[in-house]
């Protein structure tokens, strides 16, 4: 019987193919184990850093809500890209944002469109505007689903704003804010030194307010002085974070002059486009994601906030009195049509707001359950509310 010399090429031929595959297995192994054995040598990459300053005060909700952003960027990066976030006044001033991220003196903003409509106002239709019958969240979806979004960057365009935007938080109508007595009817706010921004100060103004536009850090230092008798800002908690109940005790609830708005999360596009496809998705979709969590946070704190307002700042809240609300849309029909036939791209936003509103705002009225019923079913009758 002969025998096989395994020194002998043809010795590894005449193996049988299972043993070759095993051989074969054999020698990878030894080779990785090799690798393993040898001292290895990492290199790590240093993450992509972006320098974002908001627009809000250090104790301001608003800036846990872009932290709330900030944090699902990093994470979900995995330590690729990483934001650093500063509070208003860090490198400009809140109402400087865009200008300085479309400069490039910062790489990405947190804000309101109403802060630079000074440029255009029709970058107000994109926060504080309109009167249509949509409400926040139904104005969020017009922005994604109803066009709104390309409308947006065809604006960007025509100012030659080097910026990318995403649009986060529907935000819940803001009250008609803080007086030094109630607003009983319209006739209350003819004459009144009253804060707002954005559109909603064209809005006032035709009610018959003397408007100023300030930003939320310099509102009370305003009442104090006596440039303004009467300021809306936000919401319960921002609003009792800075102090307006310590001004002012009659909180009015309800409006048409911001009865949206959204959180506008800006970056210089050149920084912007130089990133990975699959990090600026994460830019992207955080906005989305953050859009939850930042509103979760506002039912929590909100609907605490105006409790203790009551109960321990002894302020008195009550519901805006619809003649308000009357002059109000009498007004934005004014505004509307002195806007459309100055400028008419301002048109042909409102004309696609107001398409989108005619059949999406339809649909929730006819579908909705009566809430309000529900909860005095429960809970009986809210005070305050007429």
């Amino acid at each position: 019987m002969s025998t096989l010399d395994v020194n002998k090429p043809e010795a590894h031929d005449a193996a049988p193919p299972a043993r070759r595959r095993f051989l074969g297995s054999a020698a990878s192994g030894l080779a990785g184990a090799a690798a393993m054995a040898a001292p290895m040598i990492a290199v790590a990459q240093s993450p992509v850093v972006l320098k974002m300053q908001g627009a809000w005060g250090a104790k301001d909700i608003f800036n846990e809500m872009a932290e709330e952003y900030v944090k699902r960027v990093n994470e979900m990066s995995g330590g690729r890209l990483r934001i650093d976030y500063l509070v208003a006044g860090a490198v400009v001033k809140p109402f400087e944002v865009m200008d300085a991220v479309n400069k490039g003196v910062l790489d990405a903003g947190h804000h309101v469109p109403v802060y630079w409509y000074g440029k255009s106002k029709v970058a107000s239709l994109f926060g504080s505007g309109p009167i249509n019958g949509c409400d926040a969240p139904q104005t969020l979806a017009w922005i994604y689903r109803g066009g709104g979004i390309e409308l947006y960057n065809q604006l960007l365009k025509k100012l030659n704003l080097d910026v990318v935007g995403y649009f986060a938080m529907p935000m819940p109508t803001q009250p008609l804010g803080w007086f030094k007595k109630p607003v009983r009817s319209a006739d209350d706010l003819k004459g009144l030194k009253y804060r707002t921004v954005g559109l909603a100060a064209d809005l006032m103004q035709e009610v018959g307010c003397k408007v100023t536009q300030l930003p939320g850090g310099e509102i009370v230092p305003a009442m104090d002085r006596g440039v303004i008798e009467a300021f809306e800002f936000n919401n319960p908690t921002s609003d009792r974070r800075f102090g307006a109940q310590d001004v002012a005790k009659y909180y009015m609830m309800g409006s048409f002059h911001q009865a949206m708005e959204f959180f506008e999360i800006i970056f210089n596009k050149k920084k912007h486009d130089a990133l990975p496809k699959d990090l600026q998705a994460i830019l992207r979709y955080s906005a989305e994601a953050s859009s939850s969590s930042n509103w979760w946070t506002a039912m929590d704190n909100y609907s605490r906030d105006l409790d203790e307002l009551v109960a321990k700042d002894k302020v008195t809240v009550q519901r805006t009195p619809k003649s308000v609300f009357d002059a109000q849309m009498k007004a934005w029909d004014v505004v509307t049509k002195k806007l459309s036939d100055e400028d008419p791209f301002f048109k042909q936003v409102v004309d696609s707001q107001r398409a989108w509103s005619k059949r999406v705002a339809k649909y929730m009225f006819l579908n909705e359950a009566d809430y309000q019923l529900g909860y005095e079913h429960i809970h009986g009758k809210i005070p305050g509310l007429a």
